[in-house]
C-alpha cells in the first residue's frame, strides 16, 4: 500500500469497521466541501468556524463556572485553550499522541504571564509542549470542564474520534482517579458537516458519551443518560497502545496496585 493510500484509509483503520466507515465519510466531506483547514484524514480535523464553536461553549454556565479545563491537543481546539487562558482558567492538555515519557501538561496563565510567554503561543501544541509544566495523570487536579476532539458526533452524544483510542483511555484513567466525576461536562467542538445520525455512531463499552456539542451554527445539549466507564478496562487496551505510549505499562501497574490497596 502506498503512503497516499494508507493516509486515505486512516492511520488507525481496521480496529472497528463501523467507525472506519463513518470517519472516512466525514473526512472526505470536510475536504470536498472546503470546510477543513489543512488535511483532515487521520486527524481530529481543524475546520472553518472553530473559533465560533469555542465561543458557543464559552457562553454556557458550565464553562463560566469552570476553573480547570482539559482539552485535547489538536488544532481545532486552539480557540478553546486561548479563551480559557485569557479567562484565567488553568488548562490541562495531553502530550500529542502521548509519545513522551510524561503524559500531561499544565498551563497556568499566571505563570505564563510571569515568564513572558504569550497565550497565543501557549495555546498551540508546540507551545504548550515547550512551555507547559510536565505532569503525570495523578497530578491533574479535579477537572471542571473536559473537551475532547471528534471526527463524527451525533445529537444524542455519540462520538467517533480518529481511531487511536487516546481520548477514551484518558477519560477512563481520569474517571478511575476521580479527576472526572459523573457531573463533569464532557464536550466537543465540530463543524456541522461532522454531525451524523445517531445509528451511525458505534458506541463501545469503553466509550464516553458527550454532554454538549458546539458547532459553528449551534450549541447542542445532548441530554445523554448513558453511563461513563468507571475506570480502565486494561484487557481492552490494545497491544500497540502499550508499544507506542511510553508510560502506559508503568501507569497500569500503579493503577492496578491502587485498586488492590483501594
Amino acid at each position: 500500500m502506498s503512503e497516499k493510500e494508507h493516509a486515505h484509509r486512516g492511520r488507525w483503520a481496521g480496529r472497528n469497521t463501523g467507525k472506519d466507515v463513518v470517519r472516512n465519510r466525514i473526512w472526505t466531506a470536510l475536504e470536498e466541501t472546503g470546510v477543513a483547514i489543512g488535511p483532515a484524514w487521520s486527524m481530529i480535523p481543524n475546520f472553518v468556524g472553530a473559533d465560533v464553536a469555542a465561543w458557543r461553549l464559552a457562553g454556557t454556565d458550565a464553562w463560566k463556572k469552570a476553573r480547570t479545563v482539559k482539552t485535547n491537543p489538536d488544532a481545532p481546539q486552539i480557540p478553546i485553550r486561548l479563551r480559557a487562558l485569557y479567562e484565567g482558567k488553568t488548562v490541562y492538555a495531553p502530550v500529542p499522541y502521548l509519545t513522551k515519557d510524561f503524559p500531561y501538561l499544565r498551563l497556568d496563565p499566571k505563570k505564563l504571564v510571569e515568564k513572558g510567554i504569550s497565550f497565543e503561543l501557549a495555546a498551540v501544541a508546540q507551545g504548550f509542549v515547550e512551555h507547559g509544566e510536565r505532569i503525570g495523570f495523578e497530578d491533574v487536579e479535579p477537572l471542571d470542564f473536559c473537551v475532547v476532539g471528534s471526527v463524527a458526533v451525533s445529537r444524542a452524544g455519540g462520538r467517533t474520534g480518529k481511531g487511536a483510542g487516546f481520548a477514551d483511555l484518558e477519560t477512563a484513567i481520569f474517571r478511575e482517579l476521580g479527576t472526572i466525576s459523573d457531573d463533569t461536562p464532557l464536550v466537543t467542538t465540530v463543524h456541522s458537516v461532522q454531525l451524523v445520525e445517531d445509528p451511525e455512531v458505534v458506541i463501545e463499552p469503553h466509550d464516553s458519551p458527550l454532554d454538549m456539542v458546539a458547532t459553528e451554527s449551534e450549541l447542542i445539549i445532548t441530554g445523554n443518560r448513558q453511563p461513563r466507564p468507571a475506570g480502565v478496562d486494561w484487557d481492552r487496551v490494545r497491544p500497540d497502545q502499550f508499544e507506542t505510549i511510553p508510560f502506559l505499562t508503568e501507569l497500569k501497574t500503579r493503577m492496578l496496585n491502587r485498586r488492590k490497596t483501594g
